[in-house]
C-alpha cells in the first residue's frame, strides 16, 4: 500500500504543476477583465535559526524553517500577480505570498483599501517569526499560516458572469489540503471568499482557519462592531460588553488588544476611516463563519509595531472572520473529511449600518467545484518523493539532502516509514546516517517520539545528537539530554548559535553543578551580537549572582521587536526580584510585546 501511495503522490505532485501552468485558452466575460502579470517587488532578505529541525521546537512548527533576522536592506525579488477586475472593484492576488489578497481598489473613489506595503519586510511574528502585514491574509492549519511567503498553487476559472481565482496547496505540517477562491461577477460591490479545507490523510489533525484583513488605521478610524460580550486579549485577559466599554475609534485603545466576540447582534462588521474616506466591511452566516476578531495596536507605545513590515510609518487596524470562535479554539478534521466557509468583504467610500446589511445574493460554483491542489514546491518535497519512488521501483536510493539546506521530511507525508528503513539498510556510512537522522526527525515531528529516541540515540551525527538532546529535555530527562549534547565532536556545530543555546538551556536544568561548564561555552561566543545568546549570558550572570552586570547586558542590548516571546522579560523580572526594585515598567529596549499569554500559537511549550 504504501508504494501505490508514494507513486500516486509522485504523479499527483507533478501534474498538479501542468494544471497551474496551463494557458488560458478561454475569452474573458464581458465586463470582467483578468491579467496575470510579474512584479519586482523590494524583499528583505532572511537568517534562519538552523540546521536543527523544528521537530519539537516551540518557537517553530515542522518541517518548516524557522527565522531569527531580517535584513535591513531589501533585495529585488520578482513576484507572480493576478488581477480580476469589474466596473466596481479592482483586486490583486499573489500566490507567491501564500495566495494572499494584496490590493482592493474601490474604483468609484480611487481609493486603495487595504494596508498595503510596498515591501516585503518580514516581522518576529509566530508561527516561524517572517510575518509580513497588509492585504488579506488566509490562515490554516494554525495562525499565522506558515506558507504566508512561500509560493502556492493556482487556478483561474470563469463562468459567463464569474471569474474565479483559487489559491492552495497540500500543506506540510499534516499533509492537509486548503484552498480559498476568491471570485467577482460583473457588476459585484462585493469580494465573495471561500475557503476549503480537506484532510486525505489516514489519521485526525488539528486545524483553524481565519480570513485576515489589513486595513490602514489613523486616530479617527472607527469600528463598526456588533453590540454583544467581548473577550478582550491585551496585557491582561478580560471580558467586556461591547456597547459600554469597548472603543469607538482608534483613538480609545492604549496598548495592542485583540477583541474576540463571544456574542453578537448582527453578522456584519467592520471600519471606516472619515479622514482618509473609505473602509471594509465584512459579513458571512453566522452558521458557517461565525468568527468575529478586530485586532490594533492602539495609539500608544505599542503603535511602533504596527510599522514593521512597511517602508513607511503608517499604522493598521486587522479585522478578521472565520468558523471558529477564538484562537484559542482548534478543531480537528477527520480522514476524507472536507469543511469549508463562505465570507464576503465590502468596500467602501462611505461608513455602513452593520444592523442593515445583508449577506449578499451571490450566485457561485458548486463547492465540489474548488480546485483542491497536491503539494505546491518542489524544493520541499523532490527528496523525499525521489525516496519514496526509488523504494517503490527498488532502485539504487537517492542521496540523501544536505543538513545545510534545511530539508527535512515533511510530517504531512505519512507513509515514508518503510522508505526511510529500506534506505537506511541499503546505504553506507555518511548516506546512511543521514538518512536515519531525518528517520529520527519525522518520527519525532509525527509525535512518535519513544521511536524518534530510539532512532536518534544510535545515530553517530552531531545534528542528530542536538535533536535527540531537545526531545529527551521534552521529556524530563535532563541528565541524558546534557549527555548527548555533550557529545557532539563537530566544532562548527558546537559553536553554531542554535547549538549554543539548546545547550545553555540544558546545562541549566542540571542546576549550580552546571555553571562552570556553561560559562566556558558562552564564553567561546561572546564578541557574537546574536540575540538568543546574550538572553543566555544574561540568565548565566542572574544564575552566578551577578545582577548588576546581568541588568546591564540586558538594558544595554537594543533588541528586536518578538511577538509571544516573554524570555527578555523573565529575565527583568528575575533582575527586579533580586535587586527589589519595580518590575513595571517593563523597559521597551527589551521588543517584547505584553499580551497575556492566550491562543493556539505554539504547539509545544
Amino acid at each position: 500500500m504504501e508504494m501505490k501511495a508514494a507513486l500516486a503522490i509522485k504523479w499527483a505532485f507533478l501534474g498538479i504543476f501542468i494544471l497551474a501552468s496551463s494557458p488560458i485558452h478561454a475569452q474573458n466575460p464581458e465586463d470582467l477583465k483578468y491579467r496575470e502579470y510579474d512584479e519586482y517587488v523590494l524583499t528583505h532578505l532572511l537568517t534562519a535559526f538552523g540546521p536543527v529541525p523544528t521537530a519539537l521546537d516551540p518557537d517553530g512548527v515542522y518541517p518548516y524553517v524557522s527565522y531569527c533576522e531580517t535584513s535591513d536592506r531589501p533585495v529585488l525579488k520578482k513576484y507572480h500577480f493576478i488581477s480580476i477586475e469589474n466596473e466596481f472593484l479592482k483586486i490583486v492576488v499573489c500566490p507567491d505570498l501564500g495566495g494572499k489578497l494584496t490590493s482592493i481598489l474601490h474604483k468609484g473613489s480611487g481609493k486603495e483599501i487595504l494596508y498595503s506595503p510596498k515591501v516585503i519586510r518580514q516581522t518576529r511574528i509566530l508561527p516561524r517569526y517572517s510575518f509580513v502585514a497588509g492585504g488579506i491574509e488566509v490562515s490554516f492549519p494554525i495562525s499565522h499560516t506558515p506558507v504566508q511567503n512561500e509560493r502556492v498553487l493556482f487556478k483561474v476559472d470563469w463562468s459567463p458572469d464569474r471569474i474565479y481565482v483559487t489559491c492552495g496547496e497540500r500543506e506540510l505540517r499534516y499533509g492537509m489540503q486548503w484552498a480559498v477562491e476568491y471570485s467577482l461577477g460583473k457588476h459585484d460591490r462585493v469580494l465573495t471568499e471561500r475557503v476549503i479545507y480537506h484532510n486525505p490523510g489516514h489519521s485526525k489533525y488539528p486545524w483553524m482557519s481565519w480570513s485576515n484583513a489589513a486595513i490602514p488605521a489613523s486616530s479617527d478610524t472607527r469600528f463598526d462592531f456588533p453590540q454583544g460580550r467581548v473577550l478582550v486579549h491585551s496585557s491582561k485577559l478580560d471580558t467586556i460588553t461591547w456597547s459600554e466599554q469597548g472603543p469607538k475609534t482608534e483613538s480609545g485603545i492604549k496598548e495592542m488588544t485583540g477583541y474576540f466576540w463571544l456574542t453578537k447582534e448582527a453578522t456584519a462588521f467592520g471600519v471606516f476611516t472619515p479622514s482618509a474616506g473609505c473602509g471594509l466591511y465584512h459579513i458571512a452566516d453566522k452558521k458557517i463563519s461565525p468568527g468575529i476578531k478586530l485586532w490594533s495596536y492602539g495609539v500608544g507605545p505599542d503603535s511602533s509595531w504596527s510599522v514593521l513590515s512597511t517602508e513607511r510609518s503608517q499604522p493598521y487596524v486587522e479585522i478578521q472572520g472565520g468558523p471558529l470562535g477564538d484562537q484559542s479554539i482548534r478543531a480537528e478534521l477527520s480522514p476524507d473529511e472536507t469543511g469549508w466557509h463562505l465570507e464576503y468583504w465590502i468596500p467602501t467610500d462611505k461608513p455602513l449600518d452593520i444592523l442593515k446589511l445583508e449577506i449578499p445574493e451571490v450566485r457561485l460554483r458548486s463547492v465540489s467545484d474548488i480546485p483542491l491542489f497536491q503539494w505546491a514546491r518542489t524544493e520541499d518535497l523532490q527528496p523525499w518523493m525521489d525516496l519514496m519512488h526509488a523504494y517503490q521501483e527498488r532502485t539504487k536510493p537517492t542521496n540523501p539532502p544536505g543538513i545545510e539546506l534545511n530539508c527535512w521530511a515533511p510530517s504531512g507525508l505519512e507513509s515514508m516509514d518503510s522508505a526511510f528503513r529500506w534506505a537506511i539498510r541499503n546505504t553506507e556510512d555518511s548516506s546512511a546516517e543521514l538518512w536515519a537522522f531525518y528517520y529520527g526527525t519525522w518520527l519525532a515531528a509525527r509525535g512518535l517520539t519513544e521511536s524518534a529516541i530510539n532512532t536518534l540515540s544510535r545515530n553517530k551525527l552531531g545534528i542528530a545528537k542536538v535533536l535527540l538532546a531537545r526531545i529527551l529535555k521534552s521529556t524530563g530527562r535532563t541528565r541524558e539530554a546534557a549527555e548527548f549534547i555533550r557529545s557532539v565532536q563537530e566544532p562548527w556545530l558546537q559553536l553554531h548559535p542554535q547549538v549554543v543555546v539548546e545547550r545553555d538551556k540544558i546545562l541549566r536544568g542540571l542546576g549550580p553543578s552546571a555553571l562552570g561548564e556553561r560559562e566556558l561555552w558562552l564564553s567561546k561566543v561572546n564578541a557574537l551580537k546574536d540575540e538568543w545568546i546574550i538572553e543566555r549570558r544574561v540568565q548565566l550572570l542572574i544564575d552566578q549572582g551577578d545582577i548588576a552586570k546581568a541588568k546591564e547586558l540586558l538594558l544595554g542590548t537594543n533588541f528586536q521587536k518578538i511577538h509571544q516571546s516573554y524570555t527578555r522579560t523573565g529575565l527583568w523580572k528575575q533582575i527586579t526580584d533580586k535587586l527589589n526594585i519595580p518590575f513595571l515598567p517593563i523597559p521597551g529596549s527589551l521588543g517584547e510585546d505584553r499580551l497575556a499569554r492566550f491562543g493556539a500559537y505554539r504547539e509545544y511549550e
